[in-house]
This record gives structure tokens, sequence and C-alpha cells, in this order.
């Protein structure tokens, strides 16, 4: 007796069928119309027509024409005359892209250091996706080992503040090197590129602030339950303007203006040299550095000159660091 025909597929659903029937064929090896029909919840009608088109489907070889091994084959005899569906040859599966050993080693890396967190701590979903990316890549893939960072354990510390509504004290060390000791409400954790920030109402400024997790230290989980401030509003996005920044103009890379849409301080754009050239609102000059720096090549300061004075002298300083290693390296080896 034929599966009871559950749904006609629309086109969208053919599709998603079609990618997922090939394999469901080749693992089953041998099945009948009706398991087939059944497992899909579709027609065994549908079912016969889908195994109808896969036998004329392929891909042509080196000349451009099909020739008899690049069409998918099945036993006909078993499908006309018992209702069963037996794959004997198959094309493009076992070609599909693979891995190379170093490209899984890095995304098992990416995924050892997302298994670390709090919040995944056990994840058999990143487990799972982890013995995959092994047996798929084209070689062994290099074991790694990620180590845990200070900012790692820091991070679980403001996690449990927020987790429990506890007030959080630490030392905290600014952009301009100015250090103190701050108790603050966490409200919420965000990532910008590779740095981490607590988002949180901090009693010292009485204001809503941003903290870096990795220049916050002597971090202690208070027994003091957060406060309600109803009257402050948390922002949608991480950073946020104020009277104190100032404005830089930048010529940037055009694949590069997405990473600098938090600092915009507008929308107009213009074209120099095959450059953006834009403004940004910062905070101050010291996060200037550190942009340029995150975007080497793909920024360069136009103005104001205090801006590019700023950024020269830090680069000219990075520079003269590495002169004074090659220097003391130099001094220690005999005379040719």
């Amino acid at each position: 007796m034929s599966a009871k025909r559950a749904r006609p597929l629309k086109a969208p659903d053919k599709l998603v069928f079609l990618l997922s029937f090939v394999p469901y064929l080749l693992e089953q090896q041998v099945v009948d119309v009706d398991e087939a029909a059944a497992h899909f919840g579709i027609g065994a009608e549908e079912i016969r027509d889908a195994v109808r088109l896969i036998a004329t489907s392929g891909l042509p070889g080196a000349t451009g024409t099909y020739q008899p091994n690049d069409l998918f084959d099945i036993d006909w005899d078993s499908f006309e005359e018992d209702d069963v569906i037996v794959i004997v040859h198959h094309v493009a599966i076992d070609d599909a892209p693979r891995l190379s050993a170093r490209e899984a080693s890095a995304l098992i890396a990416g995924l050892q250091y997302l298994s670390a967190l709090p919040e995944n701590a056990g994840s058999a979903s990143l487990a799972a996706l982890m013995q995959k990316l092994t047996a798929g890549a084209s070689a062994v893939p290099s074991r790694l080992a990620v180590a845990e960072s200070e900012a790692d354990a820091s991070l679980a510390r403001i996690r449990e503040a927020v987790a429990g509504g506890r007030q959080l004290e630490f030392d905290y060390r600014n952009a301009l090197g100015v250090a103190g000791r701050r108790r603050v409400d966490p409200l919420r954790i965000l990532s910008q590129d590779a740095d981490w920030y607590l988002q949180a109402y901090c009693h010292t400024r009485e204001d809503v602030r941003n903290f870096r997790v990795d220049r916050m230290s002597e971090l202690v989980v208070s027994d003091v339950p957060i406060d309600e401030h109803p009257e402050r509003e948390v922002p949608d996005t991480l950073f946020q303007t104020s009277e104190s920044d100032f404005d830089v103009v930048v010529d940037v890379a055009p694949e590069a203006l997405p990473l600098l849409a938090d600092y915009l301080a507008d929308s107009t754009t213009a074209e120099v040299d095959g450059r953006l050239r834009v403004t940004l609102r910062l905070a101050h000059v010291h996060g200037l550095k550190r942009l340029v720096a995150g975007l080497p090549g793909l920024v360069t300061v136009v103005g104001p000159p205090e801006a590019r004075a700023a950024v020269a002298g830090w680069a000219d300083a990075g520079l003269a660091g590495y002169s004074d290693a090659g220097e003391s390296d130099g001094s220690d080896r005999p005379p040719s």
C-alpha cells in the first residue's frame, strides 16, 4: 500500500527535498518507495518522479558532453518490478570540496575556545561539530590546545554577576592609563572584534559605561543586588557619542567601511583615489590608534593635524622598538 500523500511539494521544498534525497538513498543503499515516502512525508509517486529525475542528472565530463559514467544510474529492474530504489552509480558526491588539515585545525581551535566559555559548557552540538570537522578534513588535523587567558577568567566572573543580578567591583585602567576602583551594576556583555566589553551602570560616573574586560582586574562579585535604573535607557549599540567626542576624517578602503559603522559621524562619503573619505567620531585619540592598528593598510588618517600627529608618533615609536631590538641582536654578534 502506498504511503499517504502528506502534502504537495512547492518549488523551494522540492529543491530541499532533492538535496537531501540523494544522500539518503546512498546511505540506505536499498530502500522501498513506500519507506522513502514515509520518511520524507510525501507521496509515493513523487518519490518515483524524483528517482526518474535523478537518473537523468549528472555532470558533463571534460569534453562538455555527457558520457555514460557522467550520469546517475539505478537498478531499473528492481525499481520497475519491485518498487525498490538502488543507485548503482553516482557522480559528484565524492568530489565535494574538503577542508585542508590546516583549515580544519583553525576551525576546531575556534570551537574549542567557544566550548570553554561558561554558557557553552558541555555543549553536545559543538562537540559533534568538532568531530565532523576532524572526520571530514582531507588529512588528520593538527592537535591544538586553546589556553585560558586572564580575560576568559574575568568573563566567567562577570557572567556570574550578570546571571545573579549582583554588583561587581574591580580595578579598571582606561585608555588614558588612569586607574581606579569601580563599583557597577552589570547589565550585559558584548563583543567587538576580538575584544569583550561589559556594559554596566557605573556608580562612580552615575551613568551607563562600557568597560573593556582585558583592562579589568581584581574582580569581586558582591552580595549586593543591582539597583533598578528605570530612568537609564540601555543603548542598543556598544559605542555612543558624547559632547566630549572629536571628529576625525579618514580615507578607508570600501570593503572595510562596514567595520567602522559604529564610529561614523554621519552617512556622508566621498570617493578619493579609490577610497572612501568619511568622518569618524571618537572619544579620544588613543581609540584612533587602536582603530588604525586593527585595520592595517585599510585606513589613512587625513585630519585634523593633531590626530595625524598622534598616529604617526605612535607608529614611529613602534618602528623604533624594532630598530632597538635589531641593534641589540647585532651587538652580540662577532664582527665579520
